[in-house]
């Protein structure tokens, strides 16, 4: 039958209006063929091959036939039996695996199998019990699917083998890494089936792909970057220093693949270092790409356009946005980001919300991660809500992926210490120090400290109003102060001259990065100049202040306010000495909000009263009691319970995925709202009408991100009226929202969103 007459997978027009048809043998054999090759890094090739065959068998029952040919009008008459006009095709593959090889191999491949277009199914469902991977596999719900011939199926199954690799971490029971490698496996198989289909519906699109430099090439670019800037540098202390770091990250890049930490202080160079190793490791290991993931969406913005302007735009993904259409559309999945190029930028929020997602957009990329260096930067600011399993999946990936991950910081917190508690009061670590290797180790990081000092941090007291905070900065030409949250920011903004630059997450980011650049030539030009923001500066921003305010925080954000003080140490007294800049810390008019910012807050405050001459001189100890006293406050690592839904019957291969991946939310349990804003108004409204009228690409996504606003999802009913869903993504259509100093203006709440 398969072979007289083709069975369609997907069917399209040419431009002359014929119908090309895309035969579902076809499909299956090219999934397989794309799947296994991403899947080779981690050795499971027969996993994929097997689980690509069997994807899309239920897309040979009549009424899946029947239901295409009417979608597309390739059949206007075709007819669908089912009575309510449904057709589903992803539990027929999933319940022939469980048939056939049993409640272990075949349950595998059915989570694959049946979440491909829906998401990753939970096991069991705790409300209800439809669409749980469970009752989908009940011989009483297998027998309502629409049925496939025998001889079609004979056809379509008679390729499928057995898997019979079995991955170390599996044979050694290590249950906390088995969700992990079902992810990977079924990011393989939803991106080789976006792909083949990308391939088939748009192959003008598909062909602009992997059009990208190898990490060879961009070694070569980026030491020519760093020849460059070495010989245009002043010889200064801070340059040698910063030469010495970067040499010692070249030297260390030979070493065996695995996990890695680096601690440098602040203004060390740290952005440009730890690429240097990533890059000298990928070409001694043959890795395929190099991960930076960074806390801050405001950090990612400057980072990617100096790996823009070194390594070009083609080879850069800059990658944060949670602007997913409301609606899936395959449009909108095909546009989705599958971190093809080699270098990638993205937010910690997105990378680990990734390896804990259940929608195959978000899953999507997952393999690419396989056989990479991840640059995890600020480590400090990793979530301690969900701190343990996000050391897991970083031990995990380290371990069994081919993936060498460097831990990057100027105020390395104890992650490596024992400070998980079990239930007999025993602690225990996740990541192993004796396996987690200091790139700095020599000079270490108390001599780095000692020589890069060129701060002091000085408390100032109580501020009970902002106006009071503004008098203070109002003292000083050039001065930074940084806030806790963005209703802070604007109220002590609106305390201060016209003059004064305002920066929070209310801002997009190509506001915001305007901005920062005017900050920047105008710091450069010795020129008069005053800042107010949220902590959205304290990393990765190359800001150079004499003089910085930071409201109470934890220490390790106080650190991170003062590497934007006296960075390139240049400041000197009226005889042309060196000096110090100042770092006042005060406690602001209202408390830090509820939850990890206060308590950072409070340990912070404990901190600079028991050891004043370590927190005036930021030395690394201080920072190790820091973190033991703010660990010791913290009411869980587990925030939402990961191990009950991911870990605890992993043995039977029950999972709840779509359960987890909605409980895993790394900025709090608020549900934002990604907003596309008209900043530069004119640009943004073609973009807009682009997104109306052709849908849904990379390349626009990519663009409208740099136009959008997280705002709480209540916030963002009150002023609903003020946008338009357009093609599923919510764009403004009112002038009154958005305001070219402040930013979104509908907004005005208080909550530790940067």
């Amino acid at each position: 039958m398969c072979k007289k007459q083709k069975v369609l997978a997907h069917v399209r027009q040419d431009a002359s209006q014929n119908w090309i048809i895309h035969d579902l043998n076809d499909h299956l054999r090219d999934v397989a063929k794309i799947a296994k090759k991403s899947a080779r890094h981690f050795s499971c090739e027969d996993w994929m091959e097997a689980v690509a065959l069997l994807h899309d068998l239920g897309k040979g029952s009549e009424a899946f036939q029947n239901k295409i040919k009417l979608k597309s009008g390739f059949d206007p008459e075709a007819h669908i039996k089912d009575g309510d006009g449904q057709a589903p095709h992803s539990t027929h593959g999933a319940a022939w695996a469980c048939n056939e090889w049993g409640p272990h191999i075949g349950k595998v491949l059915a989570y694959l199998i049946a979440g491909h277009h829906g998401g990753l199914p939970d096991w069991t469902h705790t409300i209800g019990t439809g669409g749980s991977l469970e009752y989908r596999l009940k011989s009483s719900e297998i027998a309502k699917l629409t049925k496939i011939s025998d001889e079609l199926t004979t056809e379509l199954t008679k390729n499928v083998k057995m898997p019979v690799a079995v991955p170390e971490f599996i044979f050694k029971r290590k249950y906390a890494h088995f969700h992990l490698w079902i992810r990977i496996l079924y990011s393989c198989l939803v991106d080789a089936d976006f792909l083949d289909t990308e391939r088939f519906m748009d192959p003008e699109k598909f062909d602009h792909r992997g059009k990208h430099s190898s990490v060879t090439d961009l070694k070569k670019l980026f030491d020519a970057h760093m020849n460059s800037l070495t010989e245009g540098s002043a010889r200064t202390l801070v340059n040698r220093i910063r030469s010495d770091i970067l040499f010692q990250c070249r030297m260390q890049a030979d070493k065996e693949p695995g996990l890695f930490s680096l601690t440098v202080p602040t203004g060390g160079g740290k952005t440009l270092s730890s690429m240097a190793f990533a890059l000298d490791h990928a070409v001694r290991h043959n890795k395929n790409r190099i991960i930076m993931v960074i806390p801050y969406t405001s950090i990612i913005e400057q980072t990617s356009k100096i790996y823009k302007e070194i390594f070009h735009d083609k080879n850069v993904i800059e990658h944060h946005s949670s602007l997913d259409p409301e609606k899936e559309t395959l449009q909108s999945r095909l546009s989705t980001e599958n971190w093809d190029a080699p270098i990638i930028v993205t937010t910690s929020v997105q990378f680990f919300e990734s390896l804990f997602a259940a929608k195959s957009s978000a899953c999507r990329k997952l393999h690419n991660i396989v056989n990479s260096v991840v640059i995890i930067d600020e480590v400090q600011m990793l979530p301690t809500d969900y701190l343990k399993p996000v050391l897991y999946s970083i031990k995990g990936l380290t371990s069994y992926f081919n993936i060498s991950m460097v831990l990057c910081t100027a105020t390395q917190p104890a992650i490596t210490s024992e400070i998980f508690q079990k239930e007999n009061g025993e602690y225990f670590s996740i990541l192993e120090k004796e396996k987690c290797r200091e790139i700095m180790a020599a000079p270490g990081p108390e001599e780095l400290a000692n020589q890069l000092q060129r701060v002091e941090v000085e408390q100032m007291g109580q501020f009970p109003e902002w106006r009071l905070v503004a008098e203070e900065l109002e003292k000083y030409d050039q001065v930074l102060c940084i806030v806790n949250t963005r209703k802070d920011c604007r109220e002590l903004y609106e305390q201060m001259p016209e003059t004064t630059i305002h920066l929070s997450a209310n801002m997009c980011g190509q506001h915001r990065s305007d901005c920062i650049e005017q900050i920047k030539e105008t710091l450069d030009a010795k020129q008069p100049v005053r800042v107010v923001s949220t902590q959205l500066v304290e990393a990765g921003v190359d800001f150079d202040f004499p003089v910085v305010f930071r409201a109470m925080a934890g220490f390790d954000s106080i650190a991170q306010a003062a590497g934007r003080c006296n960075r390139e140490g240049k400041l000197k007294n009226d005889e042309g000495n060196p000096i110090n800049g100042k770092v006042f810390v005060f406690d602001p008019p209202k408390p830090a909000p509820p939850g990890l910012l206060r308590k950072g807050a409070q340990a912070g405050t404990t901190i600079l009263s028991v050891d004043t001459e370590g927190c005036k001189n930021l030395q690394p100890q201080t920072f190790t009691k820091y973190f033991k006293l703010y660990f010791s406050s913290l009411n869980s690592f587990d925030k939402q319970n990961m191990e009950e839904l991911l870990v605890k019957d992993a043995s039977e291969f029950n999972f709840q995925f779509r359960t987890a991946a909605q409980k895993f939310n790394l900025i709090d349990d608020q549900r934002q709202v990604s907003v596309v804003i008209w900043y530069e108004k004119e640009i943004i409204q073609k973009m807009i009408e682009t997104l109306r009228y052709r849908g849904p690409n990379r390349d626009l996504m990519r663009r409208l991100q740099r136009h959008t606003v997280s705002i709480p999802e209540n916030a963002f009913n009150e002023v609903r009226e003020s946008f338009e869903p357009v093609q599923g993504i919510w764009c403004q259509n009112a002038d009154t929202l958005y305001d070219p100093e402040l930013g979104f203006v509908g907004y005005d709440g208080d909550i530790p969103i940067y």
